[in-house]
């Protein structure tokens, strides 16, 4: 172990507009051994967010950003490989929201849960049993408190969040509208997710006149993901007391001065909706029961899930990249080692 190394990617500068390769840096430094009350991980599985665009910046926001020169932010699933911590031996596989863009990392077991490896994948515990899935379940029956009957309209809708929003909306039983950037990713939602329509954002030659005809009755719940002219094409469907979870605005974190156009505020007020954005750590008390709601639908086939898996740490900023353009399909994963039990 002391003649191994650990991978880092750094955050080398802060990007302008969309990141570019050249914003992040590889290096390699000597493997950090726990002190008492920590444990090494050796990390098998990162998870990459548009959140992390976010961290990028030095803009206020609800967590401290990633100063250039520090490893970047990020979760991940990995086996302990070294423990001085009473709550974690070695070999218990154990996911985190801090692990970071890294082969190796040191905790001192602060927000890290050991991991089930008969339950599902270890992969699932970074998107539909991870972040993603609690914060889809969450925001649609926390905040957007779907009614049977209702229509409920998801923007990116094939990602990671946006996937389990519109499959616990349909067993909420409520008509279910995605939007997404592809027919592929259109007829995913629609012929294997159960999605009752799709709107492919990109082709659309009118967005608004596109989601009202497949949302004839209009749009009760929005979970908005996105932004920008999806959220003001959205905003012209709502109902009477619609209610809009605002999960993520990825449309408008790449941008270098604010977006010029249509204001919310005339639609909201109209239809008397409410906008209500939420952290999924708002709800940190129920992890568990969402768990266990999650873990139940997937075993019964009624929520399915889609993996996007890169491999090798090297190439996370190649396609944290690609997330921010929209090219993944499903959850974006890093392989960064292949992990025996």
């Amino acid at each position: 172990m002391s003649t191994a190394m650990n991978e880092r990617i750094l955050l080398a500068t802060r990007p302008v507009g969309y990141p570019k390769e050249s914003d992040f840096r590889l290096e390699q430094q000597p493997i950090e051994q726990p002190a008492d009350g920590q444990f090494l991980v050796r990390v098998g599985y990162l998870s990459l967010d548009p959140y992390m665009r976010g961290r990028m910046s030095d803009a206020k926001s609800y967590a401290t950003p990633v100063k250039p020169g520090e490893v970047m932010v990020g979760g991940g699933v990995g086996r302990v490989e070294a423990s001085r911590h009473p709550k974690f031996a070695v070999g218990d596989f154990v996911v985190g929201p801090n692990f970071g863009w890294q082969t190796y990392a040191i905790s001192n077991g602060a927000g890290i849960t050991k991991v089930d490896l008969e339950l599902a994948p270890i992969s699932t515990a970074l998107g539909v049993l991870g972040m993603p899935g609690l914060t889809a379940y969450f925001g649609l029956l926390e905040i957007g408190q779907p009614r049977p009957g209702e229509t409920v309209l998801v923007s990116a809708a094939s990602g990671a969040v946006g996937a389990v929003v519109g499959q616990i909306a349909k067993i909420a039983g409520c008509r279910v509208v995605g939007i997404v950037g592809s027919d592929e990713k259109a007829a995913y939602i629609r012929d294997e997710l159960g999605f009752d329509a799709a709107v492919n954002y990109r082709t659309a030659p009118d967005l608004a006149k596109a989601i009202g005809e497949a949302c004839p009755n209009g749009v009760d719940v929005y979970f908005e993901n996105v932004g920008g002219e999806i959220l003001d094409a959205a905003m012209r469907n709502l109902n009477h007391r619609a209610r809009i979870p605002v999960c993520g605005m990825i449309a408008e974190y790449n941008l270098d001065k604010p977006a010029v156009g249509p204001r919310p505020g005339r639609m909201i007020l109209v239809s008397r909706a409410r906008m209500e954005g939420f952290l999924v750590f708002d709800f940190h008390d129920q992890y568990p029961q969402a768990l266990a709601a999650l873990g139940r639908w997937v075993r019964e086939g009624k929520i399915k899930y889609r993996e996007d898996v890169v491999d090798g740490l090297k190439n996370a900023p190649q396609a944290f990249i690609g997330l921010m353009q929209g090219k993944n399909f499903g959850k974006l994963l890093v392989r960064v080692a292949k992990l025996d039990r």
